[in-house]
C-alpha cells in the first residue's frame, strides 16, 4: 500500500469533495461524490452515508479510482487500489464513523466505511500547470481561477 503524503493530504482536506469510481456489474462505470474522503495515519478512508450502489459493487469487484482536484490550485490526484468495506464495529468503522458524526451531526448514517489499499497514486495537473509560457506560480495560477469563479479568497 502507498502512503499517502502531507500534500495529497492538504489537497483532500482542502477540495472537501472527491469523486470515486466503481463499476457496476454490467461493466459500466458508477461515479460517486464523496464530502467524507480523509485521511488517517497515512491511509484513505470514507464513509458510506448514501451510497449502496457504491458498497454493493465494491462487494462484489473492490477496484476502486478516487479523484480530488483542487479546482483553485488546478491540481489534485487520482489514487487507485482496492477497497475493503469495513462493517459496523470494527475499530476502524468506529474512528472514521466518529469523525463524520462529529464533523456533520450525530443523525447522520454511517452504513459502512471504506478503506483503499492504494496501489497507485497520479498526480493530476491542468494546462495551466503544462502549458503556460512563462510558467505561472502556484499563487498566480490560484488568483487566476478565484477571479474565474469569481471567488474571494476567506480574509481576502
Amino acid at each position: 500500500m502507498i502512503k499517502i503524503t502531507a500534500d495529497m493530504e492538504a489537497i483532500i482536506k482542502q477540495t472537501m469533495l472527491s469523486f470515486v469510481a466503481t463499476v457496476n456489474a454490467d461493466g459500466t462505470p458508477n461515479l460517486s461524490p464523496k464530502a467524507s474522503l480523509t485521511v488517517t495515519n497515512g491511509v484513505l478512508y470514507f464513509a458510506d452515508i448514501a451510497s449502496p450502489r457504491t458498497i454493493l459493487n465494491l462487494r462484489r469487484n473492490p477496484a476502486i479510482e478516487i479523484n480530488v482536484v483542487d479546482i483553485f490550485q488546478r491540481r489534485g490526484y487520482r489514487f487507485k487500489g482496492r477497497a475493503l468495506v469495513l462493517p459496523p464495529g470494527d475499530g476502524e468503522y468506529l474512528m472514521i464513523a466518529d469523525w463524520v458524526r462529529a464533523t456533520n451531526g450525530p443523525e447522520y448514517p454511517v452504513n459502512h466505511v471504506v478503506k483503499i489499499e492504494t496501489t497507485s497514486i497520479i498526480p493530476l495537473l491542468s494546462p495551466a500547470h503544462v502549458f503556460a509560457r512563462p510558467p505561472r506560480s502556484q499563487d498566480e495560477i490560484r488568483s487566476t481561477y478565484h477571479q474565474k469563479y469569481r471567488v474571494k479568497p476567506i480574509g481576502a
